[in-house]
C-alpha cells in the first residue's frame, strides 16, 4: 500500500526549476532510496514533502490526505518526520534530554496544564521519559543517555538525531544523508539500525550518496537528475540502468 504519493510535484525558485514534475510512491513497510548527483533536487523534494517549501505544482498525499498546503508541524503530527544533512541536536543537553524533546510534538497538554502540573501533564511527562529510555535502549545508546551531546562521537550524534526523530513516533521517517561523514564501520552499524527501525513498523525514505548502503538496504530506489526523476526500480535494476550509469559518470553502482 502506498503511504506517500507524489504526483507531478514541481518547485521553481524564480526561473530555476528545482523539481520538475516528479512522481513517486513510497510503500508502507519499505525502505526507499532517493539518489542523484549533487544539485539534482533531492533535498528540495524532501523540503516539499515535509512542508518546508511550498509546491509550485502537483500534489503530495500522505496516507491518502493531501499535505502540500499544511504547515510543517501538522505534517509531522501526521507521522511524517525528517532528519537533516547536518546534525541538529541540542549540544548542551544530554542524549536522554535530546530524545525527550522529540516527544513534545505528541503532547496534548496546553500551557495551562503545564503551569498547573495537572495529572494529564504529569502522565505525559512520564510517558515521554519512558519513551526516550526505550528508544536509546533500542538504538544501543543507553550507556550514553546522560552524556552531553557535544561530547558524543560523530557516529553517535548521527544516531542521536535518528533517536530524536523516532521519539516523534513517525510512520514514515525521511533521512537526509544519514551516512554523511561516517566511517565504514559506522555505516555498517547504521545499516543495521535502519533495518531494525523498519522491522519495528516505521517506513523509511532516505537521500544518500553512499551507494553500498543504498544498494544494501533499499527495497526500491528512485533516481533524480536536474530536478527530474529519471529511473525507479529495485536495486539491481537501478545498478544496471544505462541512463543512471551515465548520470553517475560511469561509476559502478553494484557495490
Amino acid at each position: 500500500m502506498s503511504l506517500l504519493q507524489l504526483s507531478s510535484v514541481a518547485k521553481s525558485f524564480g526561473g530555476l526549476r528545482a523539481v520538475d514534475g516528479v512522481d513517486l510512491n513510497v510503500s508502507e513497510g519499505n525502505i526507499t532510496g532517493l539518489i542523484g548527483p549533487n544539485g539534482s533536487g533531492k533535498t528540495t523534494l524532501f523540503n516539499l514533502i515535509t512542508g518546508f517549501h511550498r509546491v509550485t505544482g502537483g500534489t503530495i498525499r500522505f496516507d491518502g490526505r493531501e499535505t502540500q498546503r499544511l504547515p510543517t508541524y501538522r505534517i509531522a503530527q501526521m507521522g511524517l518526520v525528517r532528519t537533516f544533512q547536518k546534525t541538529t541536536v541540542f549540544p548542551d543537553l544530554s542524549a536522554f534530554e535530546n530524545v525527550r524533546t522529540g516527544s513534545f510534538m505528541r503532547t496534548k497538554t496546553g500551557l495551562a496544564g503545564s503551569l498547573l502540573r495537572t495529572p494529564g501533564f504529569i502522565e505525559e511527562r512520564i510517558k515521554a521519559r519512558n519513551r526516550a529510555a526505550e528508544i536509546l535502549e533500542f538504538l544501543g545508546m543507553a550507556r550514553v543517555s546522560h552524556t552531553v551531546a557535544r561530547n558524543l562521537p560523530y557516529g553517535l550524534l548521527r544516531h542521536l538525531e535518528i533517536a530524536i526523530a523516532l521519539a516523534a513516533q513517525p510512520r514514515l521517517l525521511l533521512l537526509d544523508e544519514p551516512a554523511a561523514g561516517l566511517n565504514p564501520e559506522e555505516t555498517k552499524e547504521l545499516m543495521g539500525t535502519l533495518r531494525r527501525i523498519r522491522e519495528q513498523g516505521t517506513s523509511l525514505l532516505l537521500v544518500e550518496h553512499d551507494m553500498k548502503l543504498v544498494m544494501g538496504i533499499c527495497d526500491r530506489i528512485a533516481v533524480m537528475n536536474q530536478g527530474q526523476k529519471i529511473a525507479e526500480g529495485a536495486p539491481q535494476e537501478i545498478a544496471s540502468d544505462p541512463q543512471v550509469i551515465r548520470v553517475y559518470l560511469g561509476e559502478d553502482l553494484d557495490l
